[in-house]
């Protein structure tokens, strides 16, 4: 790499640096007005490009409608981009980690199902004493 090719990687980088933090506040906002429920937080969340709408579905318990509707709205807003994938399906993957932006994530549990998550929550209650 010649010198100038080097002075000109780092000038696009300090340009990149002062873009992302211009632009944080409006993403942050953007984020906290679109995601306002748990439930769009965690299925934005694990919308990774790798989890289909049956794997979000079974995990937070929303429809793949609804999966599908919030994923066609936050690629339109520049949350996110569709990848289609071999079989004429396609998938969401998130432009932004929530975490870093100081949005708490609710707490996803991975394997379990709404059902599941019901009856320990049944289990759990503390047995009052005759």
């Amino acid at each position: 790499m010649n010198p100038q090719d080097n002075d000109q990687t780092e000038l696009l980088k300090e340009i990149l640096k002062w873009i992302r933090f211009a632009g944080m506040k409006g993403v942050k906002e953007q984020l906290e007005s679109t995601l306002e429920t748990d439930q769009k937080k965690s299925v934005y969340q694990l919308s990774d490009g790798h989890k289909t709408r049956a794997d979000i579905s079974e995990i937070t318990g929303a429809s793949t409608g609804a999966i599908s509707g919030h994923w066609k709205k936050w690629a339109i807003l520049g949350l996110g981009e569709k990848i289609a994938v071999r079989g004429g399906g396609d998938r969401f993957k998130r432009a932004f980690d929530l975490e870093n932006f100081g949005i708490e994530v609710p707490e996803i549990r991975t394997g379990s199902t709404p059902e599941q998550d019901k009856k320990e929550q049944t289990e759990q209650k503390p047995e009052v004493e005759k």
